[in-house]
């Protein structure tokens, strides 16, 4: 389907794993709840799409256009979106966004510092006015007086409640119905003053009527009252106070959110190619050993030399094969692996035995960084074997730990009865690229050592959890 013209197509629901969408035209088109697994939109319009709770994992978003596409609840594990313009609703893997709190917007160098003063000057205000009216309450002896001002505390107190509980309820809604930031201040503004006639009226009627009637027939006590907008409008601009903040926090949560977004999308290029980076290393490397060995057969055994070429051509078809993955199941691991040991029994002959175990044939099916046990059972060879003048013997053997405390353990082993591995060993190019590697994978779940007890021999450790 590339280069073509799929405007508002419906793909929804559908297994679209490797298509190829690049430089089409997809605007407004349906995939929701799609499974694409490394499709290709490079270059591709996705202007208003809908990739509701699609599976975009791996998948190429490089140069597309995304403006006004909704991407809540896709898993974009692995997602290039290299130059991409940002859809709505991107909820990133792994990482959460920094909260948002009254900490972090006070910190805003102009409206920190206006909000900070606003705040701190109501929050004084109405904290004095409670102590005051509480004081008087407690002290004043006329019962009228008393319960008039148990009236006026309930009302700005519901009142209040009130005003930041509508604002936080229709803050979202407001922002996605209406584009026009005063559109949405003047429809809160509304709901603000019926509100308030709504809670005014009511506390009126249950609690301030009887105090106020008495104190309307002693006008002596009546002081003077502002009118009733002016309080109305004390509710309105804390409404929209609290709307604008509400707002400024969900604009700087979506800010953070790409942000990180893109910082994720940022390591896991790093990591693809410093992996890589490892990977050309050894294959040149291994590549050397061979046609040093084939170069010693031709002309002492040309049917050996043969049978070599057409094993390490197997060998580089798996390493060539890979189209930039960079992990491959066990199974053709430890093919390639026996490949690899057939060559050198070619040059070895008798000198050389090996055996591939496997515990468990469902453990073929999990997926290792590739190369991972090559260079181990190249440096046995090398270290190992080649130094025996009497009959080599590598093992490899494959199998989980289970522990009573603790994750299960995937346990990778090669062993040989070659020399001992020296005190002091930290490893030659091969066995490091092994530790960089399980490193950037996996961090702490991975490990590997270097045993020469009971038996000679690599040991490579990965949760399996991990894996699995």
């Amino acid at each position: 389907m590339r280069g073509t013209n799929l405007r508002n197509y419906d793909f929804s629901g559908l297994d679209l794993t490797d298509a190829d969408f690049s430089f089409s035209n997809l605007r407004k088109a349906n995939f929701t709840g799609s499974i694409l697994h490394r499709a290709n939109f490079n270059c591709a319009n996705l202007t208003g799409a809908s990739l509701e709770n699609a599976d975009l994992t791996d998948a190429n978003l490089n140069f597309c256009g995304l403006q006004g596409a909704n991407l809540t609840g896709a898993t974009l594990l692995g997602v290039s979106m290299s130059f991409t313009s940002g859809g709505r609703n991107v909820n990133p893997p792994k990482r959460p966004a920094e909260k948002i709190t009254l900490t972090t917007l006070l910190q805003k160098p102009v409206w920190g510092v206006f909000i900070g003063s606003l705040l701190g000057a109501l929050l004084i205000y109405g904290s004095n006015a409670i102590i005051y009216f509480s004081h008087l309450i407690s002290k004043d002896s006329d019962p009228v007086l008393s319960g008039f001002y148990r009236f006026l505390i309930a009302q700005n107190v519901s009142d209040g409640a009130a005003v930041f509980l509508l604002a936080w309820s229709l803050s979202g809604w407001l922002s996605r119905r209406f584009s026009a930031v005063w559109m949405r201040h003047l429809v809160l503004s509304a709901c603000v003053v019926v509100i308030f006639f709504i809670i005014s009226t009511g506390l009126y009627l249950a609690i301030g009527k009887p105090y106020i009637d008495e104190l309307q027939r002693r006008p002596e006590n009546i002081a003077t009252s502002a009118p009733w907008y002016v309080y109305a409008i004390g509710n309105l601009l804390i409404a929209n106070m609290f709307l604008y903040v509400l707002n400024q926090g969900r604009q700087l949560t979506r800010k953070m959110s790409e942000q990180e977004f893109q910082l994720l999308n940022l390591e896991k290029l790093k990591t693809r190619a410093e992996l890589d980076a490892l990977q050309a290393k050894i294959n040149p490397h291994f590549l050397y050993n061979a046609l040093n060995s084939i170069a010693s057969l031709v002309h002492t055994d040309a049917e050996k030399a043969e049978e070599m070429t057409i094993l390490l051509s197997k060998l580089f078809r798996y390493s060539t094969g890979r189209e930039g993955s960079l992990f491959a199941s066990l199974g053709d691991e430890l093919e390639m692996v026996q490949t690899y040991l057939q060559v050198e029994q070619v040059r070895f002959g008798n000198r050389l035995m090996f055996s591939v175990e496997v515990s468990d044939p469902a453990l073929t099916e999990l997926q290792l960084p590739q190369f991972l046990l090559q260079p181990i059972v190249e440096n046995a060879i090398k270290h190992g074997i080649a130094k025996r003048a009497d009959e080599g013997r590598i093992d490899v053997r494959i199998y989980q730990k289970t522990r009573d405390a603790g994750p299960d353990e995937l346990h990778l082993c090669v062993h040989d009865n070659g020399p001992v591995f020296p005190d002091d060993m930290s490893g030659g190019y091969g066995l490091r690229s092994i530790q960089e590697k399980l490193k950037l994978l996996y961090n702490d779940d991975a490990r590997v050592e270097l045993q020469n007890w009971p038996v000679k021999q690599v040991l490579l450790v990965i949760r399996m959890e991990r894996l699995k």
